[in-house]
This record gives C-alpha cells, structure tokens and sequence, in this order.
C-alpha cells in the first residue's frame, strides 16, 4: 500500500487514464475491424479518414507504437483503393 498522499492519487490518476487508454484502443480496433468489413468503395471511402485519424491520435499519445499506426494505415488505405 501506498504511504504518501501523491502517491495514492498516482494510483486513482494511472488507474483513470489506464481506462481511458483501453476504451480508445478498442474503439479504433472496432473501427479497422468493421472498415475491413466493408465491401462498398463509397462507405471505404467515407470512413477511412475517421479511422486514420483515430491510429494517429493513439500513435500521437504512445497508447501504440508509431509505426504500428503507420502500418495499419498503409494496409487500410490499400484495402479501400483495392475495392
């Protein structure tokens, strides 16, 4: 257990941020996985941006590594181009 008061609110402050972290990251996990889904060019199309912008704001606070964001970008946007 913690015995300094800073160090407590260390603990509620990491637990927070530690949910918030998650609930993006699976978010966007969702958001790749149903723009992988789609088949129609159009919607592809529509929704790609939302979804880059999503992997470079959690690649911009390090919840993923850059170029895994980079990666699943480059691979996205080759998808849509594809369809």
């Amino acid at each position: 257990m913690a015995n300094h008061k800073s160090a407590l609110k260390r603990i509620r402050s990491d637990r927070e941020k530690q949910l918030r972290n998650k609930y993006q990251h699976k978010t966007t996990r969702n958001a790749v996985r149903s723009l992988r889904a789609l088949t129609d060019k159009k919607e592809a199309e529509i929704l790609l941006p939302s979804v880059v912008a999503k992997l470079q704001k959690l690649a911009k606070n390090n919840i993923i590594h850059k170029n895994k964001a980079a990666n699943l970008q480059a691979k996205l946007t080759k998808h849509v181009a594809a369809l």
